[in-house]
């Protein structure tokens, strides 16, 4: 942010704004960081005057920054160009968001989410309803997950219907391949395929 203007420049601000009839060119503000703002006539433009931006010669081109009131006025999306007061409460507004946005983000740091490493996840917590008379409890997957293979179990371990009883036998149980190469092979990281050779065609 560019030194507040002294006396003298200010002086001369006033009397560049003076909107004199033979004057086409007249200063109307300046913002906190020594970018001047004017306003002139056109005779392309007639119903409206041209505003340009005359940028700080200390500041680079690279560098220069507009505030968005600033930019409203420049681009006819505002008829009053913003006062200096207005300028420091929209710095004032600017450093609360950025302080706001800094402790947002910290409490989102500080609670451990699902896509964190295993070290820092949530740890695992009962859930049950808040109402004990309506029999519901409401429990995390990792639990239901965990009563599954239980579940699955204790089906197992049903006795099966007469008529699943009666049919078991009939079904044929299949021929397990003799020639397979793992049957043969006690240890399968020890195995090796061994070359093809075809037995002799039969002629027809």
């Amino acid at each position: 942010m560019a030194a507040a203007p002294g006396p003298l420049r200010r002086a001369w601000y006033q009397w560049k704004m003076k909107r004199f009839p033979w004057r086409k060119k007249w200063l109307v503000g300046f913002d906190l960081h020594g970018n001047t703002f004017w306003e002139f006539k056109d005779a392309l433009h007639s119903l409206r005057n041209r505003r340009i931006a005359h940028y700080s010669r200390s500041t680079h081109y690279g560098d220069v920054q507009i505030s968005p009131s600033w930019m409203q006025w420049l681009r006819h999306t505002r008829f009053d160009p913003p006062s200096v007061t207005e300028q420091h409460q929209d710095l004032i507004r600017q450093a609360r968001m950025k302080s706001l946005a800094a402790q947002a983000d910290a409490r989102w740091a500080s609670v451990p989410s699902a896509l964190d490493m295993p070290d820092r996840q949530q740890p695992v917590q009962m859930l049950q309803s808040r109402d004990p008379d309506s029999g519901v409890t409401q429990t995390n997957v990792e639990h239901e997950i965990r009563e599954q293979p239980q579940l699955a179990e204790q089906q197992d371990a049903r006795p099966a219907p007469a008529a699943e009883r009666d049919a078991a036998p009939r079904k044929k149980k299949k021929k397990e391949n003799q020639d397979s190469p793992w049957n043969q092979v006690s240890q399968p990281h020890d195995w090796q395929p061994q070359g093809w050779s075809p037995a002799p065609a039969k002629r027809r």
